[in-house]
């Protein structure tokens, strides 16, 4: 009885370390999750004026002709990039966007197109290198805070990827698969295609008014060669700031969950504890009184 009550101890011990681990781990998140939800809403505004600045240029030209708006046809790879956190501790979060992937990588091979993978975070990089998937190229570090230079950088990467002779590697479409934080309670994992570009028009509620004519300076071209590598610079580092809050908002989900379930757990391993000293408790007494009648017997 006395071991059961030491292996009761220190699973108490252990338990009620992992336990502030958890609390601590919460709180880290639950700190960082406001400035994360701030800055991923706060590109909304930027990210809308590029595009009535592309729709703008778009709807006063007519046959416009740009590679970022123009299908492929020369050949049949994809660009696929996934999203993923740098470190566990997030509940499912990561793995609802690597099954969300694998299920996108499998219709377009259905669609007999060729997946190019591009991978953002350790879980999905040491996912992919597990079942031998070959990755074109890996960014990780800065999952749960990223900048606009790592999102410039991706930008560029897949950008001169799209434009680039079908014999040297040229990719036809680019697909993301992010998660997009709705509120700290429902995070979604979203698949969009991002190459080539869809323009629509500047203003969808003013269909019925006259539009106003431009004259542009430089010419449509020029500015759109400026505005959609922008354009695409902009969203991606956008959907970084929903997976990083997403990931904060998760991994807040996650430890708050476990520091419960770690409490519950001493309550558990208190209670048997206790039980085993009571039980040790008896049969010391039981004992006692047995080597006590014995003796008043033998006399």
């Amino acid at each position: 009885m006395a071991g059961s009550q030491r292996v009761f101890k220190q699973k108490i011990r252990a338990t009620k370390t992992l336990e502030k681990v958890f609390r601590a781990m919460e709180l880290i998140a639950a700190s960082r999750i406001g400035k994360a939800r701030e800055k991923a809403q706060g590109q909304d505004p930027y990210t809308l004026a590029l595009i009535r600045s592309i729709g703008t240029v778009a709807s006063s030209v007519h046959d416009l002709d740009h590679p970022l708006i123009t299908p492929r046809t020369d050949t049949n790879r994809v660009a696929v990039l996934i999203i993923t956190s740098d470190r566990g501790m997030a509940g499912a979060y990561s793995s609802s966007v690597l099954r969300e992937s694998e299920a996108l990588l499998e219709r377009l091979r259905d669609e007999g197109k060729e997946p190019v993978v591009f991978v953002y975070g350790r879980r999905g990089e040491s996912y992919f290198r597990f079942r031998k998937v070959e990755m074109a190229r890996v960014w990780t570090g800065s999952s749960d805070n990223p900048t606009p230079d790592v999102a410039q950088e991706i930008a560029d990467e897949l950008l001169g990827r799209f434009l680039a002779d079908a014999d040297e590697g040229g990719l036809s479409e680019l697909h993301v698969v992010f998660t997009r934080f709705e509120s700290m309670v429902k995070q979604v994992v979203q698949v969009r295609r991002m190459l080539p570009l869809e323009v629509v028009d500047a203003d969808p509620d003013a269909e019925e008014e006259e539009a106003p004519l431009y004259e542009f300076e430089p010419g449509p071209k020029e500015l759109f060669d400026a505005l959609l590598p922008m354009y695409l610079s902009q969203r991606i580092h956008g959907q970084l700031l929903m997976a990083a809050a997403s990931e904060l908002a998760a991994r807040q989900q996650a430890m708050h969950a476990a520091t419960d379930n770690a409490k519950e757990l001493i309550e558990d391993y208190t209670r048997l504890a206790n039980n085993a000293r009571q039980a040790e408790i008896t049969t010391e007494i039981t004992e006692l009184i047995s080597g006590a009648d014995a003796l008043e017997n033998a006399s």
